[in-house]
Protein backbone atom coordinates (compact mmCIF):
# COMPACT_ATOMS: atom_id res chain seq x y z
CA UNK A 1 0.00 0.00 0.00
CA UNK A 2 1.52 3.51 -0.98
CA UNK A 3 2.14 5.78 2.00
CA UNK A 4 -0.75 7.97 0.56
CA UNK A 5 -3.29 4.86 0.12
CA UNK A 6 -2.40 4.59 4.27
CA UNK A 7 -2.78 8.18 5.16
CA UNK A 8 -6.22 8.04 3.79
CA UNK A 9 -7.59 5.03 5.14
CA UNK A 10 -6.15 5.87 8.42
CA UNK A 11 -8.07 9.41 8.02
CA UNK A 12 -10.97 7.53 6.98
CA UNK A 13 -11.05 5.46 10.58
CA UNK A 14 -10.14 8.61 11.77
CA UNK A 15 -13.44 10.30 11.05
CA UNK A 16 -15.43 7.26 11.55
CA UNK A 17 -14.54 7.16 15.09
CA UNK A 18 -15.74 10.85 15.66
CA UNK A 19 -18.49 10.53 13.57
CA UNK A 20 -19.82 7.90 15.70
CA UNK A 21 -19.21 9.96 18.92
CA UNK A 22 -20.72 13.26 17.65
CA UNK A 23 -23.68 11.10 16.04
CA UNK A 24 -24.85 11.35 20.39
CA UNK A 25 -24.35 15.10 21.28
CA UNK A 26 -26.32 17.29 19.25
CA UNK A 27 -29.40 15.23 20.98
CA UNK A 28 -27.80 14.34 24.16
CA UNK A 29 -31.01 16.07 26.21
CA UNK A 30 -33.48 13.48 24.50
CA UNK A 31 -30.78 10.30 24.33
CA UNK A 32 -30.41 11.00 28.14
CA UNK A 33 -33.67 11.07 29.40
CA UNK A 34 -34.96 8.02 27.00
CA UNK A 35 -31.71 6.11 29.04
CA UNK A 36 -33.49 6.80 32.20
CA UNK A 37 -31.21 10.25 33.23
CA UNK A 38 -33.92 13.50 33.54
CA UNK A 39 -32.56 15.29 30.47
CA UNK A 40 -31.35 18.03 32.78
CA UNK A 41 -27.92 19.83 31.67
CA UNK A 42 -25.98 18.13 34.59
CA UNK A 43 -27.58 14.33 34.07
CA UNK A 44 -25.97 15.36 30.40
CA UNK A 45 -22.92 16.14 31.38
CA UNK A 46 -22.20 13.18 33.69
CA UNK A 47 -23.35 11.26 30.55
CA UNK A 48 -20.62 12.72 28.65
CA UNK A 49 -18.03 12.75 31.47
CA UNK A 50 -18.03 9.34 31.88
CA UNK A 51 -17.08 8.17 28.81
CA UNK A 52 -13.96 10.88 28.58
CA UNK A 53 -13.03 9.45 32.44
CA UNK A 54 -12.39 6.31 30.95
CA UNK A 55 -10.60 8.37 27.70
CA UNK A 56 -8.07 9.91 30.60
CA UNK A 57 -7.71 6.14 31.97
CA UNK A 58 -6.84 4.27 29.12
CA UNK A 59 -5.21 6.40 26.52
CA UNK A 60 -1.85 5.94 27.01
CA UNK A 61 -2.49 2.37 27.85
CA UNK A 62 -3.34 1.72 24.61
CA UNK A 63 -0.58 3.78 23.23
CA UNK A 64 2.02 2.22 25.34
CA UNK A 65 0.96 -1.18 24.79
CA UNK A 66 1.01 -0.26 20.93
CA UNK A 67 4.71 0.44 21.28
CA UNK A 68 5.64 -2.62 22.93
CA UNK A 69 3.81 -4.91 21.07
CA UNK A 70 5.18 -3.16 17.80
CA UNK A 71 1.66 -3.12 15.70
CA UNK A 72 -1.30 -0.60 16.30
CA UNK A 73 -3.78 -1.86 13.78
CA UNK A 74 -5.13 -5.13 15.35
CA UNK A 75 -5.62 -2.81 19.10
CA UNK A 76 -7.05 -0.36 16.56
CA UNK A 77 -9.32 -2.47 15.59
CA UNK A 78 -9.96 -4.01 19.16
CA UNK A 79 -11.01 -0.80 20.21
CA UNK A 80 -13.33 0.09 17.37
CA UNK A 81 -15.46 -3.28 17.98
CA UNK A 82 -15.61 -2.66 21.82
CA UNK A 83 -16.86 0.69 21.18
CA UNK A 84 -19.85 -0.54 19.22
CA UNK A 85 -20.78 -3.39 21.79
CA UNK A 86 -21.40 -0.66 23.69
CA UNK A 87 -23.03 1.55 21.95
CA UNK A 88 -25.58 -1.68 21.38
CA UNK A 89 -25.57 -1.92 24.92
CA UNK A 90 -26.86 1.48 25.53
CA UNK A 91 -29.37 1.23 23.10
CA UNK A 92 -30.86 -2.16 24.93
CA UNK A 93 -30.66 -0.45 28.03
CA UNK A 94 -34.25 0.53 28.28
CA UNK A 95 -35.74 -2.65 27.02
CA UNK A 96 -33.19 -4.56 29.81
CA UNK A 97 -34.25 -2.13 32.62
CA UNK A 98 -31.01 -0.72 33.36
CA UNK A 99 -31.00 1.85 35.63
CA UNK A 100 -29.06 5.54 35.03
CA UNK A 101 -26.22 4.45 36.97
CA UNK A 102 -25.65 1.34 34.89
CA UNK A 103 -26.05 3.73 31.77
CA UNK A 104 -23.15 5.56 33.15
CA UNK A 105 -21.13 2.55 33.95
CA UNK A 106 -21.48 1.19 30.40
CA UNK A 107 -20.35 4.42 28.75
CA UNK A 108 -17.13 3.92 31.09
CA UNK A 109 -16.13 0.67 29.68
CA UNK A 110 -17.63 1.82 25.99
CA UNK A 111 -15.01 4.23 26.10
CA UNK A 112 -12.13 2.45 27.63
CA UNK A 113 -12.15 0.83 24.14
CA UNK A 114 -13.03 3.69 21.80
CA UNK A 115 -9.79 5.95 22.90
CA UNK A 116 -7.59 2.69 21.59
CA UNK A 117 -9.41 3.08 17.98
CA UNK A 118 -9.32 6.73 17.87
CA UNK A 119 -5.93 7.37 19.84
CA UNK A 120 -3.81 4.56 17.68
CA UNK A 121 -4.73 5.65 14.40
CA UNK A 122 -4.05 9.10 14.65
CA UNK A 123 -0.83 7.52 16.68
CA UNK A 124 -0.40 5.74 12.88
CA UNK A 125 -0.39 8.83 11.04
CA UNK A 126 1.94 10.11 12.96
CA UNK A 127 4.23 7.14 12.51
CA UNK A 128 4.14 7.81 8.80
CA UNK A 129 7.04 10.27 6.54
CA UNK A 130 6.14 13.30 4.72
CA UNK A 131 5.43 15.78 7.40
CA UNK A 132 4.49 15.52 11.26
CA UNK A 133 2.12 18.70 9.84
CA UNK A 134 1.10 17.41 7.31
CA UNK A 135 0.11 14.16 9.06
CA UNK A 136 -1.17 15.35 11.81
CA UNK A 137 -3.42 17.55 8.87
CA UNK A 138 -4.74 14.53 7.87
CA UNK A 139 -6.20 13.85 11.31
CA UNK A 140 -7.65 17.06 11.99
CA UNK A 141 -9.42 17.25 8.88
CA UNK A 142 -10.45 13.27 9.12
CA UNK A 143 -12.00 15.03 12.95
CA UNK A 144 -13.73 18.51 11.89
CA UNK A 145 -15.32 16.44 9.05
CA UNK A 146 -16.43 13.91 11.58
CA UNK A 147 -17.93 16.19 14.04
CA UNK A 148 -19.56 18.31 11.61
CA UNK A 149 -21.01 14.84 9.81
CA UNK A 150 -22.00 13.46 12.99
CA UNK A 151 -23.32 16.56 14.42
CA UNK A 152 -25.80 17.33 11.34
CA UNK A 153 -26.87 13.33 11.05
CA UNK A 154 -26.99 12.98 14.70
CA UNK A 155 -29.39 15.85 15.49
CA UNK A 156 -31.98 14.19 12.68
CA UNK A 157 -31.67 10.82 13.77
CA UNK A 158 -32.26 11.90 17.40
CA UNK A 159 -35.24 14.12 16.33
CA UNK A 160 -36.67 10.94 14.65
CA UNK A 161 -35.51 8.53 17.65
CA UNK A 162 -33.63 8.97 20.83
CA UNK A 163 -31.82 5.88 20.12
CA UNK A 164 -31.12 5.80 16.26
CA UNK A 165 -27.90 7.65 17.27
CA UNK A 166 -26.81 4.79 19.19
CA UNK A 167 -27.61 2.56 16.50
CA UNK A 168 -25.91 4.52 14.20
CA UNK A 169 -22.29 5.03 16.05
CA UNK A 170 -22.37 1.25 16.73
CA UNK A 171 -22.66 0.23 13.25
CA UNK A 172 -19.92 3.35 11.82
CA UNK A 173 -17.49 1.49 14.45
CA UNK A 174 -17.55 -2.08 13.54
CA UNK A 175 -17.17 -0.04 9.54
CA UNK A 176 -14.01 1.22 11.26
CA UNK A 177 -12.84 -2.07 12.50
CA UNK A 178 -12.98 -3.95 8.98
CA UNK A 179 -11.21 -0.68 7.84
CA UNK A 180 -8.43 -1.38 10.64
CA UNK A 181 -7.17 -4.65 9.36
CA UNK A 182 -6.76 -3.74 6.30
CA UNK A 183 -4.16 -0.95 6.71
CA UNK A 184 -0.45 -1.75 6.68
CA UNK A 185 1.74 -1.23 9.33
CA UNK A 186 4.62 1.84 9.27
CA UNK A 187 6.26 2.07 12.29
CA UNK A 188 9.69 3.38 12.78
CA UNK A 189 11.84 0.87 12.85
CA UNK A 190 13.22 0.89 16.63
CA UNK A 191 13.32 -1.57 19.56
CA UNK A 192 10.16 -2.79 20.95
CA UNK A 193 9.57 -1.53 24.58
CA UNK A 194 7.74 -2.67 27.59
CA UNK A 195 4.48 -1.09 28.29
CA UNK A 196 6.78 0.70 31.36
CA UNK A 197 9.33 1.36 29.10
CA UNK A 198 7.36 3.74 27.10
CA UNK A 199 5.30 5.44 29.43
CA UNK A 200 8.01 6.29 31.76
CA UNK A 201 10.44 7.68 28.89
CA UNK A 202 7.86 10.78 28.90
CA UNK A 203 9.12 11.93 32.14
CA UNK A 204 12.31 12.28 30.11
CA UNK A 205 10.59 14.57 27.50
CA UNK A 206 9.68 17.73 29.94
CA UNK A 207 9.02 19.93 26.42
CA UNK A 208 5.72 17.71 26.09
CA UNK A 209 4.22 19.62 28.83
CA UNK A 210 3.89 22.61 26.51
CA UNK A 211 1.81 20.69 23.92
CA UNK A 212 -0.32 19.11 26.48
CA UNK A 213 -1.04 21.87 28.14
CA UNK A 214 -2.58 23.90 24.89
CA UNK A 215 -4.45 20.44 23.80
CA UNK A 216 -5.57 20.28 27.60
CA UNK A 217 -7.33 23.85 27.06
CA UNK A 218 -8.37 23.34 23.03
CA UNK A 219 -10.35 20.02 24.33
CA UNK A 220 -11.91 21.90 27.07
CA UNK A 221 -13.76 24.36 24.88
CA UNK A 222 -14.67 21.56 22.48
CA UNK A 223 -15.97 19.37 25.40
CA UNK A 224 -17.96 23.15 26.41
CA UNK A 225 -19.40 23.23 23.08
CA UNK A 226 -20.46 19.63 22.76
CA UNK A 227 -22.41 20.12 26.14
CA UNK A 228 -23.08 23.39 26.90
CA UNK A 229 -23.36 24.72 22.62
CA UNK A 230 -25.82 22.23 22.35
CA UNK A 231 -28.03 23.36 25.22
CA UNK A 232 -27.38 27.09 24.31
CA UNK A 233 -28.53 26.62 21.35
CA UNK A 234 -31.78 24.90 22.01
CA UNK A 235 -32.66 26.95 24.90
CA UNK A 236 -31.50 30.53 23.89
CA UNK A 237 -32.80 30.02 20.08
CA UNK A 238 -35.34 27.24 20.79
CA UNK A 239 -33.78 25.34 18.35
CA UNK A 240 -34.22 21.23 18.00
CA UNK A 241 -31.90 18.50 18.04
CA UNK A 242 -31.05 19.18 14.29
CA UNK A 243 -31.30 22.66 14.22
CA UNK A 244 -28.59 22.60 17.29
CA UNK A 245 -26.26 19.50 14.67
CA UNK A 246 -26.82 22.61 11.85
CA UNK A 247 -25.16 25.42 14.38
CA UNK A 248 -22.35 22.75 15.56
CA UNK A 249 -21.68 22.01 12.03
CA UNK A 250 -21.11 26.11 11.52
CA UNK A 251 -17.85 25.17 13.70
CA UNK A 252 -16.92 21.69 12.57
CA UNK A 253 -17.07 22.29 8.74
CA UNK A 254 -14.21 25.10 8.57
CA UNK A 255 -12.89 23.47 10.88
CA UNK A 256 -12.20 20.36 8.72
CA UNK A 257 -12.03 22.04 5.52
CA UNK A 258 -9.06 24.35 6.90
CA UNK A 259 -6.97 21.71 8.74
CA UNK A 260 -4.65 20.10 6.45
CA UNK A 261 -3.67 23.53 4.96
CA UNK A 262 -2.72 24.75 8.13
CA UNK A 263 -0.99 22.04 9.27
CA UNK A 264 1.11 22.18 5.91
CA UNK A 265 1.09 25.91 6.89
CA UNK A 266 3.03 24.79 10.11
CA UNK A 267 5.67 22.37 8.43
CA UNK A 268 6.64 25.57 6.55
CA UNK A 269 6.53 28.75 9.09
CA UNK A 270 7.09 26.87 12.18
CA UNK A 271 4.46 26.13 14.76
CA UNK A 272 4.68 29.39 16.96
CA UNK A 273 2.54 31.75 14.97
CA UNK A 274 -0.25 29.28 14.83
CA UNK A 275 -0.21 28.40 18.30
CA UNK A 276 0.00 31.20 20.25
CA UNK A 277 -1.53 33.88 17.56
CA UNK A 278 -4.24 31.74 16.85
CA UNK A 279 -5.10 30.67 20.57
CA UNK A 280 -5.63 33.91 21.62
CA UNK A 281 -8.07 34.81 18.21
CA UNK A 282 -9.57 31.53 18.86
CA UNK A 283 -10.50 32.07 22.61
CA UNK A 284 -11.98 35.51 21.87
CA UNK A 285 -14.19 34.18 18.94
CA UNK A 286 -15.40 31.57 21.83
CA UNK A 287 -16.69 34.78 23.92
CA UNK A 288 -17.74 36.32 20.96
CA UNK A 289 -20.24 33.48 20.69
CA UNK A 290 -21.80 33.47 24.14
CA UNK A 291 -22.16 37.30 23.43
CA UNK A 292 -24.60 37.10 20.03
CA UNK A 293 -27.44 38.72 20.18
CA UNK A 294 -29.48 36.56 17.70
CA UNK A 295 -29.66 33.22 16.09
CA UNK A 296 -27.82 34.31 12.95
CA UNK A 297 -24.79 36.37 14.23
CA UNK A 298 -23.81 33.34 17.08
CA UNK A 299 -23.85 30.55 13.98
CA UNK A 300 -21.75 33.23 12.07
CA UNK A 301 -19.43 33.54 15.43
CA UNK A 302 -19.19 29.98 15.17
CA UNK A 303 -18.05 29.82 11.36
CA UNK A 304 -14.95 32.53 12.45
CA UNK A 305 -14.24 30.06 15.75
CA UNK A 306 -14.03 27.01 13.48
CA UNK A 307 -11.64 28.23 11.15
CA UNK A 308 -9.54 30.10 13.46
CA UNK A 309 -9.59 26.30 15.64
CA UNK A 310 -8.37 24.42 12.13
CA UNK A 311 -5.07 27.32 12.70
CA UNK A 312 -4.36 25.86 15.66
CA UNK A 313 -5.19 21.99 16.47
CA UNK A 314 -2.91 20.43 13.34
CA UNK A 315 0.01 22.58 14.84
CA UNK A 316 -0.57 21.72 18.45
CA UNK A 317 -0.32 18.10 17.62
CA UNK A 318 2.35 18.26 15.26
CA UNK A 319 4.52 19.59 18.45
CA UNK A 320 4.16 16.33 20.09
CA UNK A 321 5.83 14.57 17.12
CA UNK A 322 8.22 17.43 16.72
CA UNK A 323 9.38 16.61 20.44
CA UNK A 324 9.07 12.75 20.83
CA UNK A 325 11.49 9.99 19.47
CA UNK A 326 10.27 7.84 16.94
CA UNK A 327 9.99 5.04 19.62
CA UNK A 328 8.11 6.96 22.49
CA UNK A 329 5.64 8.44 19.95
CA UNK A 330 2.86 6.05 20.76
CA UNK A 331 3.26 6.65 24.23
CA UNK A 332 3.84 10.34 23.40
CA UNK A 333 0.63 10.42 21.60
CA UNK A 334 -1.20 8.89 24.04
CA UNK A 335 -0.32 11.42 26.98
CA UNK A 336 -1.24 14.05 24.58
CA UNK A 337 -5.13 12.29 24.46
CA UNK A 338 -4.79 11.97 27.68
CA UNK A 339 -4.49 15.76 28.56
CA UNK A 340 -6.89 15.84 25.79
CA UNK A 341 -9.73 14.09 27.15
CA UNK A 342 -9.06 15.65 30.56
CA UNK A 343 -9.34 18.89 29.00
CA UNK A 344 -12.84 17.61 27.58
CA UNK A 345 -14.27 16.98 31.20
CA UNK A 346 -12.95 19.62 32.17
CA UNK A 347 -15.29 22.14 29.37
CA UNK A 348 -18.16 19.54 30.50
CA UNK A 349 -17.67 20.01 34.11
CA UNK A 350 -17.17 23.38 34.12
CA UNK A 351 -19.21 24.42 31.50
CA UNK A 352 -21.85 22.36 33.09
CA UNK A 353 -21.54 23.86 36.67
CA UNK A 354 -20.91 27.15 35.69
CA UNK A 355 -23.99 27.30 33.54
CA UNK A 356 -26.33 26.21 36.14
CA UNK A 357 -24.79 28.45 38.66
CA UNK A 358 -24.20 32.10 36.78
CA UNK A 359 -25.82 31.30 33.48
CA UNK A 360 -24.51 30.63 29.72
CA UNK A 361 -22.72 34.14 28.98
CA UNK A 362 -20.77 33.48 32.67
CA UNK A 363 -19.25 29.86 30.93
CA UNK A 364 -18.85 31.53 27.39
CA UNK A 365 -16.81 34.22 29.18
CA UNK A 366 -14.61 31.54 31.18
CA UNK A 367 -13.91 28.99 28.94
CA UNK A 368 -13.43 31.54 25.89
CA UNK A 369 -10.55 34.14 28.16
CA UNK A 370 -8.94 30.72 29.38
CA UNK A 371 -8.14 29.59 26.29
CA UNK A 372 -6.40 33.59 25.69
CA UNK A 373 -4.94 32.49 28.70
CA UNK A 374 -2.63 29.78 27.88
CA UNK A 375 -1.01 31.03 24.64
CA UNK A 376 -0.13 34.56 26.56
CA UNK A 377 1.10 31.95 29.53
CA UNK A 378 3.08 29.64 27.35
CA UNK A 379 3.74 31.87 24.23
CA UNK A 380 7.75 31.58 24.82
CA UNK A 381 7.91 28.06 25.57
CA UNK A 382 6.57 27.27 22.07
CA UNK A 383 8.57 29.82 20.28
CA UNK A 384 11.94 28.15 22.61
CA UNK A 385 10.60 24.76 21.02
CA UNK A 386 10.20 25.64 17.40
CA UNK A 387 13.78 27.04 17.54
CA UNK A 388 14.88 23.80 19.27
CA UNK A 389 13.44 21.51 16.48
CA UNK A 390 14.04 23.92 13.39
CA UNK A 391 11.93 24.11 10.47
CA UNK A 392 10.74 20.77 9.94
CA UNK A 393 9.76 21.61 6.03
CA UNK A 394 13.72 21.80 6.05
CA UNK A 395 14.20 18.38 6.85
CA UNK A 396 11.09 16.85 4.86
CA UNK A 397 9.88 18.57 1.59
CA UNK A 398 6.71 19.79 1.65
CA UNK A 399 4.29 18.87 -1.55
CA UNK A 400 1.03 20.16 -2.39
CA UNK A 401 -1.21 17.10 -1.89
CA UNK A 402 -1.67 14.27 0.55
CA UNK A 403 0.69 11.52 -1.28
CA UNK A 404 3.79 13.55 0.38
Amino acid sequence: MTRRGTRIRLAVGVWGVLVSQVFLYPGVEDIVAALGGDGAIRAGMWFLVAEFAAFVAFASVWGAASDALGRRMPLAAAGALGGAAGYLLLAAAPTLGLPFAGVLLVRLVGGAATIGAFSLSITALADLAGGNGRNMGAAGIAIGLGAALGSVVGGRLADADPLYPLYAAAATLLAVAALFLTVSEDLPSADRLRVGDALGRLRERPALAVPYAFGFIDRMTAGFFALVGVYYFRDAFGLSAGGAGLALAAFFVPFALLQYPAGVLSDRIGRAIPVVVGSICYGLGIVAVGLAPNVVVAVAAMVAVGSLGAGVAPATMALVTDVAAAAERGAAMGGFNVFGSLGFLAGFLLGGLTTSAAGYLTSFLVVGLSEVAIALVAARAVVRITAANGDESDAEPVATGPSG
